[in-house]
């Protein structure tokens, strides 16, 4: 793959008002669940900032050579943005309304596999303007059926390396202090691979039906301890009870023989 060339001058202008954004649909049901999915545990747990984006099929946007050129990822992460959202509701240029996106993700087509494209001229390529252009420093791309995660990041020759994998299988965000990996399961009614967060103590960021469902189960123990709780109380008194009336049958019992004694003229001992 070739560095960019010193004829590309790259300027970051606000894209016209009158420009007509690509209008593709995405390429399966799946893909606007997983994207949904990856935001909704951020912002859970408290990981995602006022002024950060998690757009998705959203137009970022460069200009080339005097072209604008916009690319749609199916998600993003843009760390902080510096003007107000109403001006990013179309798209979103980095460096003139915020940061540079810390993570793009891709989701793998069936049709022309452009996430792996490298092409140089106008139209570039995804791959190309990800590295290149925006120098992104992580690049993602994710195959829903196969659930194989692949992992470019920026390295110091500009240049994209595949990151591996640890050995949990995840891969970690500095930019984001998160890993990203694989997870299999359901949600929505779908059983699959999804992509998911975990915190740097390998802590699962959760979704809200998860932590419905962990808020469930924290109750029906705090229930079931209490009944435990109240079930230990009840076989003490019932103890006490048995031991007061043994105590009271005891007394009894001395009574009588005390009555006895006396019957038969003899002072019992006190």
């Amino acid at each position: 793959m070739l560095a960019t060339a010193p004829t590309y001058k790259i300027t970051w202008e606000k894209l016209p008002d009158d420009f007509l954004l690509p209008n593709d649909p995405v390429d399966n049901i799946n893909q606007p669940a997983l994207a949904a999915a990856l935001t909704e545990s951020l912002q859970l747990a408290g990981k995602l900032p006022e002024t950060a984006l998690t757009p998705t099929n959203y137009g970022i946007c460069a200009t080339i050579n005097g072209k604008i050129v916009v690319k749609a990822p199916d998600w993003a992460y843009i760390p902080h943005i510096n003007v107000a959202r109403s001006q990013v509701v179309r798209s979103y240029t980095p460096r003139l309304q915020g940061e540079i996106p810390a993570l793009v993700l891709e989701f793998l087509s069936d049709t022309d596999g452009g996430e792996y494209s490298v092409k140089e001229t106008y139209p570039p390529g995804k791959f190309f303007y990800y590295e290149q252009i925006l120098q992104l420093p992580n690049y993602g791309i994710f195959d829903l059926e196969t659930g194989i995660l692949e992992l470019y990041r920026l390295g110091e020759s500009r240049r994209y390396r595949l990151e591996p994998a640890n050995a949990q299988g995840r891969f970690w965000i500095p930019e984001m202090q998160l890993f990203l990996g694989v997870w299999q399961g359901n949600r929505e009614n779908r059983q699959g691979n999804w992509l998911r967060w975990w915190d740097e103590e390998g802590n699962l960021l959760l979704w809200g039906t998860e932590q419905i469902e962990q808020e469930r189960q924290r109750t029906e123990q705090e229930r079931q301890q209490a009944e435990q709780e109240r079930q230990r109380a009840e076989q003490e008194r019932q103890r006490a009870e048995q031991e007061r009336q043994r105590a009271e049958q005891e007394r009894q019992r001395a009574e009588r023989l005390a009555a006895q004694l006396r019957a038969a003229g003899i002072e019992p001992e006190a």
